[in-house]
Protein backbone atom coordinates (compact mmCIF):
# COMPACT_ATOMS: atom_id res chain seq x y z
CA UNK A 1 0.00 0.00 0.00
CA UNK A 2 1.49 2.96 -1.20
CA UNK A 3 -0.42 6.46 0.30
CA UNK A 4 0.09 9.89 -1.08
CA UNK A 5 3.13 11.66 0.12
CA UNK A 6 4.91 8.51 1.32
CA UNK A 7 8.14 8.29 -0.31
CA UNK A 8 9.13 4.54 -1.96
CA UNK A 9 11.73 2.18 0.22
CA UNK A 10 14.55 1.12 -1.64
CA UNK A 11 16.14 -2.51 -1.70
CA UNK A 12 19.01 -1.20 0.53
CA UNK A 13 16.56 0.59 3.09
CA UNK A 14 14.60 -2.30 2.97
CA UNK A 15 17.08 -4.60 3.66
CA UNK A 16 18.58 -3.19 6.30
CA UNK A 17 15.78 -3.08 8.96
CA UNK A 18 13.15 -5.41 10.25
CA UNK A 19 10.63 -4.33 7.82
CA UNK A 20 11.76 -6.35 4.38
CA UNK A 21 9.06 -6.65 1.95
CA UNK A 22 7.75 -9.91 0.43
CA UNK A 23 6.42 -10.51 -3.64
CA UNK A 24 3.55 -9.33 -4.34
CA UNK A 25 0.61 -10.88 -4.06
CA UNK A 26 -0.42 -13.11 -7.02
CA UNK A 27 -2.71 -11.44 -9.29
CA UNK A 28 -4.87 -14.71 -10.01
CA UNK A 29 -5.80 -14.50 -6.20
CA UNK A 30 -6.20 -10.57 -5.78
CA UNK A 31 -8.46 -10.74 -8.95
CA UNK A 32 -10.97 -13.37 -7.55
CA UNK A 33 -11.78 -10.78 -5.03
CA UNK A 34 -14.26 -13.17 -3.30
CA UNK A 35 -16.81 -10.76 -1.18
CA UNK A 36 -16.50 -12.86 1.99
CA UNK A 37 -15.98 -11.82 5.61
CA UNK A 38 -12.47 -12.91 6.48
CA UNK A 39 -13.20 -14.28 10.49
CA UNK A 40 -10.01 -14.55 12.87
CA UNK A 41 -11.06 -16.77 15.22
CA UNK A 42 -14.54 -16.38 14.74
CA UNK A 43 -14.41 -12.50 14.80
CA UNK A 44 -14.91 -10.02 11.86
CA UNK A 45 -11.72 -8.41 10.53
CA UNK A 46 -10.91 -5.36 12.62
CA UNK A 47 -8.04 -3.56 13.70
CA UNK A 48 -7.52 -2.66 17.69
CA UNK A 49 -4.57 -2.15 18.72
CA UNK A 50 -1.82 0.28 17.31
CA UNK A 51 2.29 0.08 18.95
CA UNK A 52 5.32 2.27 17.31
CA UNK A 53 9.23 1.25 17.83
CA UNK A 54 10.52 4.12 20.20
CA UNK A 55 12.10 6.67 18.19
CA UNK A 56 10.50 6.14 14.88
CA UNK A 57 8.47 8.08 13.29
CA UNK A 58 7.87 6.69 10.13
CA UNK A 59 6.57 2.95 10.75
CA UNK A 60 4.05 1.79 12.92
CA UNK A 61 2.30 -1.75 14.41
CA UNK A 62 -1.28 -2.38 14.02
CA UNK A 63 -2.84 -5.39 16.23
CA UNK A 64 -5.99 -6.92 14.73
CA UNK A 65 -8.67 -9.86 15.18
CA UNK A 66 -6.78 -11.89 12.78
CA UNK A 67 -2.51 -11.45 13.68
CA UNK A 68 -0.23 -8.38 13.67
CA UNK A 69 0.12 -5.89 10.65
CA UNK A 70 3.77 -4.26 10.36
CA UNK A 71 4.09 -0.99 8.82
CA UNK A 72 8.03 -0.03 7.61
CA UNK A 73 6.68 3.49 6.35
CA UNK A 74 2.64 3.77 7.23
CA UNK A 75 2.61 2.82 3.85
CA UNK A 76 2.85 -0.39 3.04
CA UNK A 77 1.18 -3.38 5.89
CA UNK A 78 2.61 -6.70 6.06
CA UNK A 79 0.89 -9.71 7.62
CA UNK A 80 1.83 -11.91 10.79
CA UNK A 81 -0.10 -14.63 11.18
CA UNK A 82 -1.27 -15.29 14.99
CA UNK A 83 0.28 -19.22 14.23
CA UNK A 84 3.52 -17.50 14.09
CA UNK A 85 2.99 -14.93 17.10
CA UNK A 86 1.67 -17.85 19.75
CA UNK A 87 -1.67 -17.01 19.70
CA UNK A 88 -5.46 -18.02 18.79
CA UNK A 89 -8.62 -18.76 20.08
CA UNK A 90 -9.96 -14.88 20.03
CA UNK A 91 -7.37 -13.79 22.18
CA UNK A 92 -5.87 -10.54 22.04
CA UNK A 93 -2.16 -10.02 23.65
CA UNK A 94 -0.37 -6.67 24.79
CA UNK A 95 2.01 -5.41 22.70
CA UNK A 96 5.31 -3.57 23.27
CA UNK A 97 8.67 -2.64 20.47
CA UNK A 98 11.60 -1.80 21.64
CA UNK A 99 14.05 0.50 20.11
CA UNK A 100 15.81 -2.16 18.84
CA UNK A 101 12.95 -3.21 16.73
CA UNK A 102 12.19 -6.70 19.50
CA UNK A 103 8.00 -6.72 19.17
CA UNK A 104 7.03 -8.05 22.09
CA UNK A 105 3.66 -9.97 22.87
CA UNK A 106 2.20 -11.05 26.37
CA UNK A 107 0.42 -14.18 26.30
CA UNK A 108 -0.60 -17.12 28.50
CA UNK A 109 2.45 -18.87 27.83
CA UNK A 110 4.84 -16.61 28.70
CA UNK A 111 6.25 -13.30 26.47
CA UNK A 112 6.72 -13.71 22.85
CA UNK A 113 9.51 -11.96 21.46
CA UNK A 114 10.57 -11.37 17.81
CA UNK A 115 14.39 -10.35 17.05
CA UNK A 116 14.30 -10.53 13.18
CA UNK A 117 11.27 -8.00 12.33
CA UNK A 118 7.95 -10.67 13.03
CA UNK A 119 9.97 -13.85 11.12
CA UNK A 120 9.87 -15.59 14.38
CA UNK A 121 8.91 -15.32 17.61
CA UNK A 122 10.33 -17.35 21.11
CA UNK A 123 9.12 -17.52 24.63
CA UNK A 124 10.65 -15.67 27.21
CA UNK A 125 9.34 -16.52 30.51
CA UNK A 126 7.54 -19.59 29.74
CA UNK A 127 4.30 -20.29 31.17
CA UNK A 128 3.38 -17.64 33.00
CA UNK A 129 0.32 -15.13 32.29
CA UNK A 130 1.51 -11.81 30.90
CA UNK A 131 -1.44 -9.19 30.87
CA UNK A 132 0.54 -5.84 30.42
CA UNK A 133 3.34 -4.64 29.37
CA UNK A 134 5.35 -0.87 28.39
CA UNK A 135 8.57 0.09 27.51
CA UNK A 136 10.27 3.48 28.73
CA UNK A 137 12.13 5.80 26.94
CA UNK A 138 15.32 4.29 27.83
CA UNK A 139 14.30 1.26 26.95
CA UNK A 140 13.29 -0.68 30.01
CA UNK A 141 10.80 -2.87 29.75
CA UNK A 142 8.44 -3.90 32.39
CA UNK A 143 5.16 -6.25 32.42
CA UNK A 144 2.35 -6.84 34.63
CA UNK A 145 1.69 -10.83 35.14
CA UNK A 146 -1.08 -12.78 36.59
CA UNK A 147 0.08 -16.09 37.65
CA UNK A 148 0.76 -17.95 41.24
CA UNK A 149 4.26 -18.15 41.00
CA UNK A 150 6.26 -16.28 44.52
CA UNK A 151 7.64 -13.64 42.06
CA UNK A 152 4.15 -12.93 40.32
CA UNK A 153 4.00 -8.93 40.06
CA UNK A 154 6.07 -6.32 38.18
CA UNK A 155 8.56 -8.04 36.49
CA UNK A 156 11.06 -6.10 33.84
CA UNK A 157 14.11 -6.28 31.85
CA UNK A 158 17.11 -4.20 30.87
CA UNK A 159 18.35 -6.41 28.13
CA UNK A 160 16.11 -6.02 25.65
CA UNK A 161 13.96 -8.33 26.61
CA UNK A 162 16.36 -11.55 27.00
CA UNK A 163 15.65 -11.80 30.88
CA UNK A 164 13.21 -10.80 33.55
CA UNK A 165 13.16 -10.23 37.02
CA UNK A 166 10.22 -9.40 39.63
CA UNK A 167 10.41 -5.29 40.88
CA UNK A 168 10.26 -4.50 44.39
CA UNK A 169 7.67 -6.13 46.98
CA UNK A 170 4.48 -6.41 45.67
CA UNK A 171 1.63 -8.63 47.07
CA UNK A 172 1.95 -12.15 44.99
CA UNK A 173 -1.65 -13.06 45.30
CA UNK A 174 -2.88 -10.13 42.83
CA UNK A 175 -3.66 -10.09 39.49
CA UNK A 176 -1.08 -7.37 37.66
CA UNK A 177 -3.68 -5.78 34.86
CA UNK A 178 -1.25 -2.73 33.18
CA UNK A 179 1.88 -1.31 34.15
CA UNK A 180 3.16 2.17 32.56
CA UNK A 181 6.08 4.76 32.67
CA UNK A 182 5.83 7.81 32.92
CA UNK A 183 7.37 9.40 29.69
CA UNK A 184 9.26 12.47 30.78
CA UNK A 185 10.32 10.32 34.15
CA UNK A 186 11.70 6.43 33.85
CA UNK A 187 11.79 6.47 37.47
CA UNK A 188 8.12 6.62 37.92
CA UNK A 189 5.76 3.69 37.41
CA UNK A 190 2.60 2.76 38.35
CA UNK A 191 0.93 -0.06 37.80
CA UNK A 192 -2.99 -1.84 38.66
CA UNK A 193 -4.12 -5.15 39.92
CA UNK A 194 -6.61 -7.29 40.88
CA UNK A 195 -7.66 -9.61 43.96
CA UNK A 196 -9.89 -12.06 43.80
CA UNK A 197 -12.46 -13.01 46.54
CA UNK A 198 -12.13 -16.00 48.42
CA UNK A 199 -12.55 -17.22 51.49
CA UNK A 200 -10.26 -15.66 54.41
CA UNK A 201 -7.99 -17.27 56.69
CA UNK A 202 -10.49 -16.79 59.25
CA UNK A 203 -13.52 -18.85 57.37
CA UNK A 204 -15.09 -15.17 56.35
CA UNK A 205 -15.72 -14.33 52.70
CA UNK A 206 -13.47 -11.95 51.00
CA UNK A 207 -14.73 -9.88 48.29
CA UNK A 208 -12.56 -8.71 45.15
CA UNK A 209 -10.93 -6.04 45.18
CA UNK A 210 -8.83 -3.27 42.79
CA UNK A 211 -5.65 -1.89 43.74
CA UNK A 212 -3.10 0.66 42.50
CA UNK A 213 0.69 1.03 42.92
CA UNK A 214 3.12 3.48 42.78
CA UNK A 215 6.58 3.53 42.45
CA UNK A 216 9.68 6.89 42.52
CA UNK A 217 12.78 4.53 42.20
CA UNK A 218 11.64 1.87 39.22
CA UNK A 219 10.27 -0.01 41.15
CA UNK A 220 12.45 -1.17 43.49
CA UNK A 221 9.61 -0.07 46.00
CA UNK A 222 6.03 0.30 45.73
CA UNK A 223 3.03 2.73 47.59
CA UNK A 224 -0.32 1.40 47.06
CA UNK A 225 -2.24 4.86 46.24
CA UNK A 226 -6.29 5.45 47.61
CA UNK A 227 -8.73 4.57 45.67
CA UNK A 228 -11.46 5.90 47.59
CA UNK A 229 -12.90 8.04 45.11
CA UNK A 230 -13.38 5.42 42.32
CA UNK A 231 -16.56 3.83 41.40
CA UNK A 232 -16.27 0.28 40.20
CA UNK A 233 -17.96 -2.26 38.32
CA UNK A 234 -19.80 -5.31 39.31
CA UNK A 235 -16.19 -6.76 39.09
CA UNK A 236 -13.43 -3.87 40.27
CA UNK A 237 -11.36 -3.44 37.63
CA UNK A 238 -9.00 -0.89 36.98
CA UNK A 239 -6.55 -0.31 33.97
CA UNK A 240 -3.67 2.54 34.26
CA UNK A 241 -4.65 4.49 30.46
CA UNK A 242 -2.31 7.22 30.32
CA UNK A 243 0.29 9.42 31.92
CA UNK A 244 1.38 13.08 30.85
CA UNK A 245 5.05 13.63 29.10
CA UNK A 246 5.34 16.60 31.03
CA UNK A 247 4.04 15.90 34.41
CA UNK A 248 4.57 12.34 35.83
CA UNK A 249 2.20 13.09 38.48
CA UNK A 250 -1.16 13.86 35.97
CA UNK A 251 -2.16 9.80 35.56
CA UNK A 252 -5.77 8.84 33.52
CA UNK A 253 -7.17 5.36 35.42
CA UNK A 254 -10.40 3.87 33.58
CA UNK A 255 -12.70 2.00 35.71
CA UNK A 256 -13.81 -0.83 33.64
CA UNK A 257 -17.74 -1.19 33.30
CA UNK A 258 -18.19 1.24 36.12
CA UNK A 259 -21.43 2.73 34.02
CA UNK A 260 -23.49 -0.06 33.15
CA UNK A 261 -24.33 -1.75 30.79
CA UNK A 262 -21.55 -0.94 28.98
CA UNK A 263 -19.75 2.44 29.90
CA UNK A 264 -16.71 3.21 31.24
CA UNK A 265 -15.39 5.67 33.95
CA UNK A 266 -11.96 7.67 33.50
CA UNK A 267 -10.47 9.56 36.24
CA UNK A 268 -7.78 12.03 36.83
CA UNK A 269 -4.88 12.21 39.30
CA UNK A 270 -2.86 16.10 39.55
CA UNK A 271 -1.07 14.41 42.45
CA UNK A 272 0.66 10.96 41.33
CA UNK A 273 -2.48 9.05 42.29
CA UNK A 274 -2.80 10.45 45.69
CA UNK A 275 -6.67 11.59 44.79
CA UNK A 276 -8.33 10.90 41.85
CA UNK A 277 -11.35 13.19 40.21
CA UNK A 278 -14.03 11.49 37.79
CA UNK A 279 -13.28 13.47 34.27
CA UNK A 280 -15.48 11.57 32.21
CA UNK A 281 -18.10 8.49 31.77
CA UNK A 282 -18.43 7.08 28.82
CA UNK A 283 -21.40 4.44 27.05
CA UNK A 284 -19.19 2.11 25.50
CA UNK A 285 -15.90 0.77 26.68
CA UNK A 286 -12.67 3.20 26.51
CA UNK A 287 -10.38 2.13 24.12
CA UNK A 288 -7.42 4.86 24.60
CA UNK A 289 -6.50 7.70 25.88
CA UNK A 290 -3.33 9.72 24.40
CA UNK A 291 -2.02 12.51 26.36
CA UNK A 292 -1.25 14.95 22.97
CA UNK A 293 0.68 17.93 24.66
CA UNK A 294 0.26 19.77 27.91
CA UNK A 295 -3.41 20.34 27.50
CA UNK A 296 -5.41 18.29 24.90
CA UNK A 297 -6.31 14.77 25.82
CA UNK A 298 -8.10 12.87 23.12
CA UNK A 299 -9.97 9.32 24.82
CA UNK A 300 -11.37 7.01 22.46
CA UNK A 301 -14.34 4.49 22.38
CA UNK A 302 -16.01 2.73 19.44
CA UNK A 303 -19.28 4.85 19.85
CA UNK A 304 -17.83 7.94 20.05
CA UNK A 305 -14.46 9.69 21.06
CA UNK A 306 -13.71 12.63 23.21
CA UNK A 307 -11.23 15.69 23.55
CA UNK A 308 -10.18 17.75 26.17
CA UNK A 309 -7.86 20.78 25.54
CA UNK A 310 -8.01 21.79 29.33
CA UNK A 311 -5.65 18.95 30.18
CA UNK A 312 -8.07 16.39 30.96
CA UNK A 313 -10.10 18.42 33.40
CA UNK A 314 -13.39 18.40 31.32
CA UNK A 315 -13.78 16.58 27.55
CA UNK A 316 -16.42 17.25 24.62
CA UNK A 317 -17.29 14.64 22.11
CA UNK A 318 -16.58 14.18 18.61
CA UNK A 319 -17.92 11.79 16.26
CA UNK A 320 -15.07 10.13 15.40
CA UNK A 321 -15.59 6.62 16.62
CA UNK A 322 -12.13 4.30 17.21
CA UNK A 323 -11.58 0.60 18.86
CA UNK A 324 -7.79 1.77 19.57
CA UNK A 325 -5.42 5.04 20.29
CA UNK A 326 -2.10 5.62 20.21
CA UNK A 327 0.60 8.59 19.44
CA UNK A 328 3.66 8.12 17.73
CA UNK A 329 6.77 9.84 19.16
CA UNK A 330 6.46 12.64 16.35
CA UNK A 331 3.04 13.27 17.82
CA UNK A 332 1.02 11.96 15.36
CA UNK A 333 -1.90 9.87 16.82
CA UNK A 334 -3.44 6.39 15.21
CA UNK A 335 -6.44 4.94 15.78
CA UNK A 336 -8.28 2.18 14.41
CA UNK A 337 -11.38 2.18 12.53
CA UNK A 338 -12.10 -0.59 10.25
CA UNK A 339 -15.34 -1.47 11.91
CA UNK A 340 -17.36 2.11 11.79
CA UNK A 341 -15.48 3.88 9.06
CA UNK A 342 -17.36 4.43 6.47
CA UNK A 343 -14.72 4.41 3.80
CA UNK A 344 -13.10 1.09 4.63
CA UNK A 345 -9.96 2.50 6.75
CA UNK A 346 -8.67 0.42 8.85
CA UNK A 347 -6.48 2.90 10.93
CA UNK A 348 -6.62 6.65 10.78
CA UNK A 349 -4.53 9.32 11.64
CA UNK A 350 -5.02 12.88 13.58
CA UNK A 351 -2.74 15.95 14.71
CA UNK A 352 -5.15 17.36 17.12
CA UNK A 353 -7.86 14.67 17.46
CA UNK A 354 -10.58 16.62 15.73
CA UNK A 355 -9.56 15.95 12.12
CA UNK A 356 -8.77 12.73 10.86
CA UNK A 357 -7.67 10.96 7.62
CA UNK A 358 -7.37 7.91 6.86
CA UNK A 359 -3.83 5.76 6.41
CA UNK A 360 -4.85 1.76 5.77
CA UNK A 361 -7.33 -0.59 4.41
CA UNK A 362 -7.56 -3.80 4.98
CA UNK A 363 -8.17 -4.67 1.15
CA UNK A 364 -4.72 -2.61 0.53
CA UNK A 365 -2.73 -5.35 2.51
CA UNK A 366 0.96 -5.82 1.01
CA UNK A 367 1.35 -9.55 2.02
CA UNK A 368 4.25 -11.51 4.59
CA UNK A 369 7.14 -10.26 5.31
CA UNK A 370 10.20 -11.94 3.17
CA UNK A 371 11.35 -14.29 5.44
CA UNK A 372 14.59 -17.31 5.64
CA UNK A 373 12.80 -21.00 5.10
CA UNK A 374 12.53 -22.61 8.34
CA UNK A 375 10.71 -19.32 10.15
CA UNK A 376 6.85 -19.69 10.79
CA UNK A 377 6.45 -16.25 8.99
CA UNK A 378 7.55 -18.64 5.97
CA UNK A 379 6.17 -21.95 6.82
CA UNK A 380 2.98 -21.19 8.28
CA UNK A 381 1.72 -17.16 7.48
CA UNK A 382 2.63 -17.67 4.01
CA UNK A 383 0.36 -21.28 3.44
CA UNK A 384 -2.24 -19.15 5.20
CA UNK A 385 -2.25 -15.51 3.38
CA UNK A 386 -3.26 -16.62 -0.01
CA UNK A 387 -6.72 -17.57 1.84
CA UNK A 388 -6.49 -14.78 3.90
CA UNK A 389 -6.43 -11.99 0.71
CA UNK A 390 -8.95 -13.74 -1.29
CA UNK A 391 -11.60 -13.33 1.96
CA UNK A 392 -10.43 -9.87 2.65
CA UNK A 393 -10.95 -9.12 -0.77
CA UNK A 394 -7.21 -7.58 -1.25
CA UNK A 395 -6.52 -5.53 -4.47
CA UNK A 396 -3.82 -6.50 -6.79
CA UNK A 397 -0.23 -5.38 -6.48
CA UNK A 398 -0.73 -2.78 -9.34
CA UNK A 399 -3.60 -0.98 -7.19
CA UNK A 400 -1.65 -1.23 -3.87
CA UNK A 401 1.22 0.66 -5.57
CA UNK A 402 -0.94 2.99 -7.40
CA UNK A 403 -0.72 6.45 -6.96
CA UNK A 404 -3.20 7.51 -3.89
CA UNK A 405 -4.42 3.96 -3.13
CA UNK A 406 -6.15 3.27 0.19
CA UNK A 407 -5.92 6.58 1.45
CA UNK A 408 -8.83 8.53 1.33
CA UNK A 409 -9.13 12.56 2.35
CA UNK A 410 -9.61 13.59 5.62
CA UNK A 411 -12.58 13.09 7.84
CA UNK A 412 -13.76 16.15 10.39
CA UNK A 413 -15.33 16.38 13.53
CA UNK A 414 -18.95 16.59 11.74
CA UNK A 415 -17.53 12.52 10.58
CA UNK A 416 -18.12 13.31 6.61
CA UNK A 417 -16.85 10.10 4.91
CA UNK A 418 -13.61 11.67 2.82
CA UNK A 419 -13.67 11.52 -0.78
CA UNK A 420 -12.36 7.24 -1.41
CA UNK A 421 -9.37 6.83 -3.69
CA UNK A 422 -7.06 4.14 -4.97
CA UNK A 423 -6.57 2.84 -8.63
CA UNK A 424 -9.85 0.26 -7.67
CA UNK A 425 -11.87 2.16 -7.01
CA UNK A 426 -15.49 1.90 -8.95
CA UNK A 427 -15.12 4.33 -11.82
CA UNK A 428 -11.65 4.85 -11.70
CA UNK A 429 -9.97 4.99 -15.63
CA UNK A 430 -7.56 2.13 -14.39
CA UNK A 431 -10.45 -0.47 -14.43
CA UNK A 432 -9.26 -1.62 -18.41
CA UNK A 433 -5.67 -2.27 -17.27
CA UNK A 434 -6.80 -4.41 -13.91
CA UNK A 435 -9.00 -6.53 -16.58
CA UNK A 436 -6.26 -6.84 -18.35
CA UNK A 437 -4.04 -8.08 -15.97
CA UNK A 438 -6.57 -10.52 -14.41
CA UNK A 439 -6.18 -11.87 -17.64
CA UNK A 440 -2.83 -12.29 -17.56
CA UNK A 441 -2.77 -13.35 -14.08
CA UNK A 442 -2.69 -16.79 -14.38
CA UNK A 443 0.53 -16.70 -16.65
CA UNK A 444 2.34 -15.00 -13.79
CA UNK A 445 1.17 -16.88 -10.71
CA UNK A 446 4.21 -18.24 -8.45
CA UNK A 447 3.80 -22.10 -7.95
CA UNK A 448 3.68 -22.87 -5.07
CA UNK A 449 6.70 -24.20 -3.04
CA UNK A 450 8.68 -21.85 -5.23
CA UNK A 451 11.49 -20.38 -3.42
CA UNK A 452 11.08 -16.88 -2.28
CA UNK A 453 13.62 -13.74 -2.53
CA UNK A 454 15.76 -13.47 -0.15
CA UNK A 455 15.12 -10.21 2.07
CA UNK A 456 18.22 -8.38 0.28
CA UNK A 457 16.90 -8.59 -2.80
CA UNK A 458 12.96 -7.49 -2.29
CA UNK A 459 11.48 -4.52 -3.63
Amino acid sequence: MIAPGCARVSRRDLASGPQRARRPLSLLVACALIPAIAHGNGRPPASNGVQFRPGDTAGLYAATTFGLLVSPDGCRFYWLCEDNIGIGGGFDPAYAVTRSGAILAGTFHGIRVSRDGGCSFSTVEPGVYFDAIDVSAQGEICTGSSDTLPDNGVLCSTDDGATFAARGGLPPEMWYRSVMFAPGDASRLYASAYLFGGADPDGGERSPTAHLFRSDDDGTHWTEQSLASVVYGSVPQIYVRAVSPVDANVVFLQSLAAQPPMGDRLYRSIDGGTTFAEVLVTTDTIAGVVVHDATTVVVATPSGSFRSTDSGATFQPLAIQLACLGQRSDGMMFGCTSSFSGDGAALERSTDGVTWQPVARLQYLTGTLACPAGTAEFDTCDAQWRGVAVQLGVMPAACAAGPDAGVGGPRGDAGASGRRSGCCEAGDSSGALLAALCALGARIVPRRGSRRRSPAHSA
